[in-house]
């Protein structure tokens, strides 16, 4: 089973606090920002790595493979990916601010026709900019199924069809999907038995964690060493079109730190209503 994994790098979500809109209200700035695998993405990897292995002997059978779109230093964000064990990795150059859901989409769709894997999986969402566009984006351009928001991935066929469970407001939805397909993984995604792939024993549990796997000493080493493909929008022949604009930014206004307190429930149903407008 060949699985494609798209990756994005954001700025670390516990360095929030540093960010800081440029004057002119034209950009955010990272200056000073660490950057990561997002989240979400993570967790797809995961998925993807399990989905690879018996998780027990932890024997692999298939290849994974990274599609990252961005600068040449990007790599270092492949490279996390690589050391926590996909095989290789493909580095399509690009500017990240000339990119939205929709350029994105259309860059992948190459990458995913030249590349023809059975599954892509994706993180549900980019914590950067909360969009979850780009998974559905691609599965209209490939014409393939899809599966967003997995929470919980099953196959007994070696990868041919993939039962999953979607989280929804109401509970669950289970659908049951034909190779090749796109999913996208929520973080439930990773529950100790969240992923089963027919030759994992069913009673195997991975251990508890908050994100994708610790890349050991060892991966890291192993990274170093793996193939990295470098591409350009050009050589794709694709030229991205974006489907969104932004005109300024602005920091939310700073909270004055005062405290009202009101005597009744509808004194401050009052408050609510004549002075803060919110209702």
């Amino acid at each position: 089973m060949k699985i494609l994994v798209p990756l994005k790098r954001v700025a670390d979500p516990y360095n929030a606090n540093k960010v800081k809109v440029a004057g002119d209200g034209s950009g955010v700035s990272t200056e000073g920002l660490e950057s990561k695998i997002n989240p979400y993405d993570e967790y797809a990897l995961e998925v993807a790595l399990r989905l690879d292995e018996n998780g027990q002997s932890k024997e692999r059978f298939g290849e994974i493979v990274l599609v990252c779109i961005g600068p040449k230093d990007v790599q270092q964000t492949i490279r996390q990916g690589l050391a926590m064990g996909a095989d290789r990795a493909i580095l399509v150059q690009a500017d990240e601010e000339q990119l939205d859901t929709r350029a994105t989409a259309q860059i992948l769709q190459k990458v995913v026709e030249k590349e023809e894997p059975d599954l892509v999986c994706m993180g549900k969402l980019n914590v950067d900019t909360e969009s979850n566009a780009v998974g559905p984006w691609l599965a209209e351009k490939l014409g393939w199924p899809m599966a967003t928001h997995a929470m919980k991935i099953v196959t007994k066929d070696e990868g041919k069809t993939l039962t999953v469970g979607r989280e929804v407001d109401g509970g669950v939805i289970t659908l049951k999907l034909q190779t090749p397909c796109i999913i996208t993984a929520s973080d439930r995604s990773i529950l100790p038995d969240s992923v089963q792939n027919g030759v994992t024993p069913d009673d195997f549990k991975y251990p508890e964690a908050e994100g994708g796997r610790y890349a050991s000493l060892k991966g890291i080493m192993a990274a170093k060493k793996k193939t990295i493909d470098e591409t350009s929008v050009e050589d794709l022949g694709v030229s991205p079109e974006t489907a969104t604009k932004y005109l300024k930014f602005e920091a939310p206004p700073a909270r004055s730190g005062e405290t009202v307190f009101v005597e009744s429930v509808q004194e401050l149903v009052e408050k609510l209503h004549k002075e803060a407008k919110v209702l």
